[in-house]
């Protein structure tokens, strides 16, 4: 039996390894395997810019998580921290502004595992590969949390195997080793490399953010595991060579195997490059393999979700009723509540099967822009606290305060390029009326709790 937290309730049930392997494998679902193909469509070759810039913040912003995470573990991590720096108003908008985006995430997630898997197995529509895949998930979230760590340890485990093994195929492909004819460089220098222009490459940008999507949870499931402190600075630190061969070395080896745009990147870019090397009976396979990947990111994205939910409970910025435990120390209405949009994914893949997953990458893209913004500012609030105070922390960040402002500068400047695209204007503008209402929103339930408390 794990021990619990006696600050949180929850239990420590969770290995390093564990959180670890999470850190490895978090991001590495719709947003890589299906979302790249949508950024190559968007930018072209260019996206490999729009990857660098939006990898570099990424990077920042998670040792800034890390360094929060060392200091105080928490299940509400940004939120708890946007709250301990900004005040209860913030921790309510960004809490439940990420508790949000992760739920049209999970809904991304089955949508794209259930799009693939009606594709390579046709023996029942999509809407029910996603209803079986939600009520699985959902089950193995209820069961708890030490069960939930092994499973997503080996299923983080086969994805990260996965991505190696396309990237040599990929270069045994570039290099003429495999049945079908090598492309060499002709595809690249054969084009523009930024046939869409700046508009292309802003335009890629919010898709790509989706791609890294995910990652922040690590800083969530620190509060459940065994020595947080030591296990959240080797999960960051693994970052930086991830994003680096993971993400920049799959989408180079898109762009030179197949032309821009292809239509098969949009559907399925990593099949498409394994079925234009002659390897159709390999991809056909390691289509199961994505599958089962992109249903280990929904199944960490319930986990997340889930925390979240009950962390903003405790606070009374949900019903505190539904702030209980299972016997098992798993927030049951948390994984309930989370896992309804999952489910109701299921009615999109029934009426819009061909386009609830394009629909559902374009929205979570600007909410995960502001979730950043929200954790770097919180960072430098707290870290100035801290060297004002005297604390030593376990893990720093580099370069503070320079390093932080720069990407804060970053974060703003994605953002100001977006807004000169009207797509992604639109995406912007609808995140910040939302984050807008919900700040009012929390601007009045804080006043309500305040007078009650």
């Amino acid at each position: 039996m794990s021990e619990q937290n006696p600050e949180t309730g929850l239990r420590a049930g969770m290995k390093p390894r564990h959180l670890v392997m999470m850190s490895l494998g978090s991001a590495i679902g719709a947003g890589l395997f299906v979302g790249s193909g949508a950024g190559v469509a968007a930018a072209g070759p260019a996206v490999l810019v729009s990857y660098a810039l939006a990898g570099l913040i990424v990077i920042a912003v998670m040792r800034m998580l890390g360094e929060m995470v060392a200091a105080d573990p928490a299940p509400g991590a940004f939120a708890y921290y946007a709250g301990k720096a900004l005040g209860p108003t913030a921790a309510f908008t960004v809490g439940w502004l990420w508790w949000a985006t992760l739920c049209l995430v999970i809904a991304a997630e089955s949508t794209a595992a259930a799009q693939i898997m009606a594709g390579l197995v046709p023996l029942f529509p999509q809407w029910a590969y996603a209803a079986a895949f939600m009520l699985l998930f959902t089950w193995i979230n209820l069961w708890g949390v030490r069960n939930f760590g092994e499973f997503e340890f080996w299923f983080a485990f086969l994805k990260v195997a996965f991505v190696v093994l396309f990237l040599v195929v990929g270069v045994l492909f570039l290099l003429g080793l495999t049945p079908a004819d090598s492309p060499g460089f002709g595809v690249v220098t054969g084009s523009s490399f930024a046939p869409t222009g700046i508009s292309g490459i802003a335009a890629g940008l919010l898709i790509v953010a989706f791609s890294f999507g995910g990652i922040e949870i690590v800083a969530v499931a620190a509060a459940e595991t065994a020595e947080p402190q030591k296990s959240i600075g080797r999960a960051t630190r693994t970052i930086i060579w991830r994003i680096l061969l993971f993400y920049m070395g799959s989408v180079a080896i898109m762009v030179l195997a197949l032309p821009w745009d292809d239509p098969q990147l949009l559907s399925s870019p990593f099949v498409a490059v394994l079925d234009r090397a002659g390897l159709p009976a390999l991809s056909a396979v390691l289509g199961l393999v994505i599958v089962a990947a992109l249903l280990s990111s929904l199944n960490a994205n319930v986990y997340g979700s889930s925390r979240m939910f009950y962390s903003l409970a405790r606070e009374g910025m949900a019903p505190r009723r539904l702030a209980t435990l299972s016997r098992s120390g798993v927030p049951r209405a948390g994984v309930l509540a989370s896992s309804a949009f999952g489910f109701a994914a299921v009615a999109l893949n029934y009426f819009w099967a061909e386009s609830a997953l394009g629909a559902l990458l374009n929205i979570t893209g600007a909410t995960l822009i502001i979730t950043w913004a929200s954790a770097i500012i919180s960072h430098i609030v707290l870290r100035r606290r801290a060297e004002a105070a005297g604390e030593t922390l376990p893990l720093r960040m580099w370069g503070f305060p320079v390093l932080s402002w720069a990407t804060l500068a970053g974060v703003l400047g994605i953002i100001a390029l977006g807004m000169t695209v009207p797509e992604v204007r639109s995406q912007l503008l609808g995140t910040f009326a939302v984050t807008a209402a919900l700040w009012l929103t929390g601007l009045l339930v804080t006043r309500r709790n305040a007078r009650v408390g």
